[in-house]
């Protein structure tokens, strides 16, 4: 979460990929960044040991919201 509002705040549209244990984290960055509606996208935990195809669908799901995200839609 913190690299990836330190590159929003340079000017470089990210977007962030969470997992579920992370959230709490993950907003508590944003609040502490000032940016409490920070948006990110949150995959379901854990994803090191996903097999390539699992981690795949994963992806295909998850890219309409990281589109949204970087186009500044999210």
């Amino acid at each position: 979460m913190h690299d990836g509002i330190t590159l929003e705040k340079a000017g470089l549209p990210t977007a962030v990929i969470c997992t579920e244990p992370f959230i709490p984290s993950a907003r508590a960055m944003a609040k502490i960044q000032g940016i409490p509606d920070y948006p990110y996208i949150i995959l379901p935990h854990p994803l090191g040991s996903l097999t390539p195809g699992e981690l795949r669908s994963h992806a295909v799901k998850a890219a309409p919201e990281v589109l949204s995200i970087l186009l500044g839609k999210g």
